[in-house]
């Protein structure tokens, strides 16, 4: 809609997890670092948590995209879903349902394990939103773990998930499975310095060529309100856009950060002092209405 009017070749606050616009943040970067050195190292069992909208989902591309031909991704983005279903969803991956027999998964899993390490290749298995597994397919995660030769894994499992993850695994249960977890990371939110670095990367990797749309008090405004999550700040940014654009204006100020929080229904995030100011901007704007319509009364 705005993309033409600020002359971009996209939309720079999608939800979509693109990876064109993956920001380089601390807590990003490290826990990717973590992820490729643990797979390359051949620790087995990685688990990477962050609370909603902090950017799993983005990292996890990113994470696939990293990994080269040397490596057969298995990626499960929805294993809300029984024991079963997840066996089949593998076999679906790794395009070996076929050859299933005697409703025997692991043993048709073990034998492409065992015919990819022959051929030098490395199996990497993720499962996205892994907080909805049940226990009883976090049980046949831990016997996919379990395949292994005398010497090494043949298949390397990394879990991303929200911090419910971190609860389901700390059932008594599952206690066998949380003994194998090699390497936990937990993303952060971004700092107030990152959340201004992160509006402008994001801009630009959209095509943007100007000045600084969003002026300082736009971006102090939308980290205090996001808190730091990137998917906020994604829809808080697109929203002042449009507001922005549809108002005939350019640049975005406190204003157009206020309206999309109220639009959002996240005003409750604003401090006390913004509280304030939003109560006179609304204060202000019916006096100019009660004034407008005393006016035409006369």
């Amino acid at each position: 809609m705005y993309e033409q009017y600020y002359g971009l070749k996209e939309k720079p606050f999608s939800l979509t997890p693109d990876t064109d616009f993956f920001y380089q943040s601390v807590t990003h970067q490290e826990a990717l670092n973590v992820l490729l050195v643990a797979i390359k190292s051949g620790d087995g069992f990685i688990k990477v948590t962050g609370e909603v909208g902090t950017g799993k989902t983005l990292l996890c591309r990113k994470l696939l995209d990293a990994l080269d031909e040397q490596y057969n991704t298995i990626y499960i983005p929805n294993p809300y879903m029984d024991s079963d279903a997840l066996l089949d969803a593998v076999l679906a991956e790794m395009n070996i349902s076929s050859k299933l027999k005697n409703n025997n998964h692991l043993l048709c899993i073990n034998q492409y394990l065992i015919e990819a390490a022959k051929n030098d290749k490395i199996t990497v298995i993720i499962l996205d939103e892994a907080q909805s597994l049940s226990i009883e397919s976090l049980e046949v995660i831990r016997l996919l773990s379990n395949l292994e030769t005398r010497k090494k894994k043949l298949v390397q499992i990394i879990l991303f998930g929200q911090p419910e993850l971190d609860e389901r695994l700390a059932e008594r249960s599952v206690r066998q499975l949380r003994q194998r977890i090699m390497h936990a990371y937990k993303l952060q939110p971004l700092n107030e310095s990152s959340v201004k670095s992160y509006i402008h990367h994001r801009m630009i990797a959209a095509g943007y060529k100007g000045p600084e749309l969003f002026d300082d008090k736009a971006k102090a405004l939308l980290f205090e309100i996001s808190q730091g999550v990137p998917r906020v700040i994604n829809i808080l940014g697109n929203k002042a856009m449009m507001q922005s654009y549809a108002s005939g204006n350019f640049y975005i100020g406190k204003k157009q950060i206020i309206k999309a929080a109220i639009d959002s229904q996240l005003q409750k995030n604003l401090t006390g002092f913004s509280k304030n100011k939003l109560i006179h901007a609304v204060m202000l704007s019916l006096l100019l209405v009660l004034a407008v319509l005393g006016n035409d009364s006369l």
